[in-house]
């Protein structure tokens, strides 16, 4: 029987046959097309004379397959994993680290591309041609091509281990995260829970087994909620415990000694490459370029932001006082004060918004504001195979009425789906041979599930995280590229949260929220005062939020920029770098890092500072769109043509400054958090 993965997609759009791939399918599919690749890659090396042409274009195209197929693998496996996927991903992920060592370490196509390289002068490139030669030549050289046989071998080691020792933190936290379940019997003790919260807890009880109870699991919804509004410190304190200790316990599930050999194997590959650290090997292909930029700019930041999040935090301190008489503000209280004091000083809380977010027409709202700004209409489509029934699929089509992309959405909570939420891309979008071939965009996320009684009805932050993603989805959809890896989000990482970050705001300009948000039972629209309400709540512990994010950043740097024979144990070298940063007492026991997917998972090693480089730019982007309007033609066309459309065909502070009119100015997000006087 012929493979599904291996065949052409008979598919609408030639998108993924999901109902088709079987499991056992993805190993055999995954060595024919390692073979395929192979081809293509000696294919290069035949020709006689090496051109931009049949190196470089030729090389961006190879591997199609195995690209295709390890997007449907590896997407699969963060968000509908089992114990069989997982197992397989420890066997696949290292076939593909050794092939991909095995094309950047090979010393005949790297004096190929040396050689066009050599002659960029003369051959007549545009931006994005120059673009992909040079990030070509830079890859193979920060991935060893220039190494002695050794050295190589020993790079191939690390790299192996590092793709390994990933999928194993990862692993660890979702273990954690899904064997976790807090039992209450007495309704007593869910004091201050909104209704709808308690209906889910009790579902997820009854899908646990114990009907008649309420139960909590470490999820997102379950878990945001249970701090937010339950009046049982207990409770607060025992959900807080669990969440904070993931993966830190000395069990079988502990990360500690993962990240100990991650660090070290990261600043030894650096060095086996003549990098001071893994930070600086990252950063060179950065804005920021350099480690000494990224603490300057945090630095810049914390001194601004910290006397306003101490005097956050002693605002909530005093107000539980007077409330409760509570003498000492723990971490499992803050955000439970935190909620009761907005909704004090702003006659605001979630579960007054709640019912204008229903998901339905939060989705709606997000369309009709693409609609509105870049001419696009998403359609339901049954016809294009998804992998698990919660998704559905749309197709994507311009302000002409043609195909331009297929759009997966997946949004509730599954033991096989990681926490959090995120974009990705099933196909990327590339031109070859005067064919336009358009991506295949996924956004995933776990928000707040459906009862018997009520539909699923977002909090505020999870509308914004919803605006976040899809300003992903829409720099993967509006692209406009030649080559694959300079299309959509395949730009600096520093960069790539300027689309995702930006479309937030929309979020909170009432033409945008009258789009979508009304009751859902009554229809009513979102009332102007409560729109006035989310505006001036919207720097509400701005001061407290900006030292926790920059505490990320601080802490990613400290464990990358500098070689870490030093870090003996994880939690004392944490509590050492969070010192000047923590706000409230430490928790003795709790840690951030050993659930630290971002950095120790995903690609945001040396890299968390990219949320709060992004926000820079954004704010001063948006603020063009606040001076000509929000749905100003003008300014959404320049921010399609020079941003989403652009990918990465030029440097990313060509392409801001070709938008902007000048380079970027911290003064708007500064202004916009509160952080200076505007």
């Amino acid at each position: 029987m012929t493979n599904p993965l291996l065949a052409e997609f008979a598919t609408p759009f030639e998108s993924a046959p999901f109902h088709l791939i079987k499991t056992e399918h993805f190993l055999p599919a995954v060595k024919e097309a390692i073979l395929l690749a192979k081809e293509d890659i000696r294919n290069i090396k035949s020709h006689p004379l090496p051109t931009f042409e049949n190196t470089i274009e030729a090389l961006d195209r190879s591997g199609k397959k195995l690209g295709v197929i390890s997007a449907i693998f590896f997407n699969l496996n963060s968000a509908e994993t089992n114990d069989e996927i997982q197992k397989l991903a420890r066997e696949i992920s290292p076939l593909l680290t050794e092939h991909s060592n095995d094309i950047l370490l090979d010393q005949e196509l790297f004096q190929r591309i040396a050689q066009v390289f050599e002659q960029k002068d003369n051959l007549n490139l545009n931006p994005e041609q120059n673009t992909l030669l040079e990030k070509n030549y830079k890859s193979f050289v920060r991935n060893g091509a220039k190494l002695g046989p050794e050295d190589a071998d020993k790079l191939r080691k690390i790299d192996q281990e590092l793709a390994q020792l990933s999928l194993k933190f990862g692993e660890n936290v979702l273990a954690e995260t899904n064997k976790y379940v807090h039992f209450i019997d007495q309704e007593s003790e869910l004091e201050g829970l909104p209704e709808g919260i308690k209906e889910a807890a009790a579902q997820i009880a009854e899908e646990k087994g114990k009907p008649g109870n309420w139960a909590f699991t470490l999820d997102y919804p379950s878990y945001i909620p249970a701090m937010t509004y339950a009046k049982n410190r207990e409770l607060r304190k025992t959900l807080f415990l669990a969440y904070n200790t993931k993966s830190s316990k000395g069990d079988e599930l502990d990360n500690q000694e993962i990240i100990k050999t991650l660090l070290q194997l990261r600043h030894d590959r650096a060095n086996l490459l003549g990098y001071p650290s893994h930070a600086d090997f990252v950063l060179e292909e950065r804005m920021a370029k350099s480690p000494q930029t990224v603490l300057e700019f945090l630095e810049s930041f914390l001194q601004k932001a910290k006397p306003k999040g101490e005097a956050d935090v002693r605002e909530v301190a005093e107000f539980a006082k007077k409330l409760d008489g509570l003498e000492n503000l723990e971490r499992w209280d803050f955000a439970y004060y935190s909620e009761l004091l907005k909704k004090e000083k702003y006659a605001l809380d979630d579960e007054l918004l709640r019912p204008y977010f229903q998901l339905e027409h939060v989705i709606e709202g997000v369309f009709q504001t693409a609609g509105k700004l870049y001419g696009l209409t998403f359609s339901p489509n049954s016809e294009i195979p998804v992998y698990h029934p919660e998704v559905t699929a749309y197709e994507v089509k311009d302000r002409n009425g043609k195909h331009l992309a297929v759009f997966y959405a997946d949004f509730f909570p599954r033991s096989g789906k990681r926490n959090g939420a995120w974009m990705t891309s099933y196909r990327g979008q590339n031109m070859e041979a005067g064919t336009d071939h358009r991506p295949h965009i996924s956004i995933v996320c776990n928000f707040t599930k459906p009862t018997k009684s009520k539909p699923s009805l977002l909090t505020f932050n999870e509308v914004t995280t919803l605006f976040h993603e899809f300003g992903h989805a829409l720099h993967g959809i509006l692209a406009r590229g030649t080559y694959e890896s300079l299309s959509g989000t395949s730009v600096f990482w520093d960069f790539v949260e300027l689309p995702s970050q930006i479309f937030e705001n929309w979020c909170y300009e009432k033409e945008c929220l009258d789009l979508f948000a009304k009751h859902y039972q009554t229809e009513e629209k979102i009332p102007a005062e409560l729109i006035e309400k989310i505006k001036n709540a919207a720097n509400f512990q701005q001061g407290y939020m900006t030292v926790r994010q920059i505490s990320f950043g601080l802490l990613d740097m400290a464990y990358h920029s500098k070689g870490p024979s030093s870090i003996t144990d994880i939690r004392s070298f944490e509590e050492e770098v969070m010192k000047k940063t923590d706000l409230l007492p430490k928790v003795p026991g709790t840690m951030v890092s050993t659930s630290f997917s971002h950095i120790f998972q995903g690609g945001y090693s040396s890299g968390y500072y990219s949320y709060k480089w992004a926000e820079v730019l954004d704010a001063d982007a948006f603020e063009l769109f606040l001076e000509k309007g929000v749905f100003d033609q003008g300014t959404a066309q320049s921010f399609e043509k020079n941003i989403l459309s652009a990918g990465g065909s030029e440097h990313p502070s060509i392409l801001f400054k070709r938008f902007r009119g000048r380079d970027p100015k911290p003064e708007a997000l500064l202004k916009r958090s509160g952080l200076i006087s505007a």
